[in-house]
């Protein structure tokens, strides 16, 4: 059965809640709740997550990077009192200042250590079809894997001829959260353009409309390949982007 995952910013606590409550009341679909990892943001992840508990499934992002090798996992016992049961594993960038503490463990060692760990856990990592080729992307999902990943949280896609190549690569059974966001402006399509090397057709527009139309369209495609999907409101209110598709 596909579920369809909101991504949600814990930028303030109050904030979060709101939102949490928006989501609730307008997007009937949504059972799960997925919430990145800002170390500048005082809401790390899983406690985001626990926010979302016991209404929606909370998945937390969880940054490799900050993983000290010699201390226990900062998240363990939160991911426990809520019930948490899944996580996403990324490797995370190190902050531009360096202002904060971060340590040499990519996402493949961190997933290692928490599937030895915490073994009850399931553990998605990362899928980025623009950092690299195809064939070495491909590579390295295997190694995911193999290091206890169950499946992917991919970046965001806004070409379904592009996902469809990616789908065809993947292992089979592995589970995947297919991602969409809202491209509303100029400087927003520029950012992932240059920042993320992201893919546009060329009949993409910054509009809302167009975000809708892909939103369903990722949807549908989820759906029929008995996957899930994720969408990340991005700079767009999540009701006039999701609203009536969700």
């Amino acid at each position: 059965m596909t579920r369809i995952s909101i991504e949600l910013v814990p930028r303030s606590r109050s904030g979060l809640r709101a939102e949490l409550a928006t989501v609730a009341e307008h997007l009937p679909g949504a059972d799960t709740i997925n919430i990145p990892d800002f170390p500048r943001f005082s809401t790390r992840s899983w406690h985001g997550c626990g926010f979302a508990r016991p209404r929606y499934r909370a998945i937390p992002h969880i940054r490799a990077v900050d993983l000290n090798p010699r201390e226990p996992l900062p998240m363990a016992a939160h991911l426990e009192e809520h019930g948490i049961d899944e996580i996403i594993v990324i490797t995370g960038d190190a902050p531009s200042d360096m202002s904060a503490k971060v340590y040499n463990v990519d996402a493949e060692a961190a997933i290692r250590r928490i599937r030895r760990e915490l073994p009850h856990l399931k553990i998605y990592a990362g899928l980025d079809p623009y950092r690299q080729s195809l064939s070495r992307e491909q590579d390295y999902l295997e190694r995911k894997l193999e290091a206890g990943a169950c499946g992917f949280f991919t970046q965001p896609f806004f070409d379904l001829r592009l996902m469809d190549a990616y789908a065809d690569l993947l292992p089979e059974g592995a589970e995947v959260w297919w991602g969409a966001t809202s491209v509303t402006s100029e400087g927003s399509e520029g950012y992932w353009r240059t920042r993320n090397h992201a893919v546009f057709p060329r009949q993409f527009q910054p509009t809302l409309e167009w975000n809708r139309r892909f939103a369903g369209e990722l949807l549908t495609f989820a759906r029929e390949r008995g996957q899930h999907a994720y969408f990340m409101p991005i700079k767009a209110d999540v009701v006039e982007y999701l609203g009536g598709i969700v």
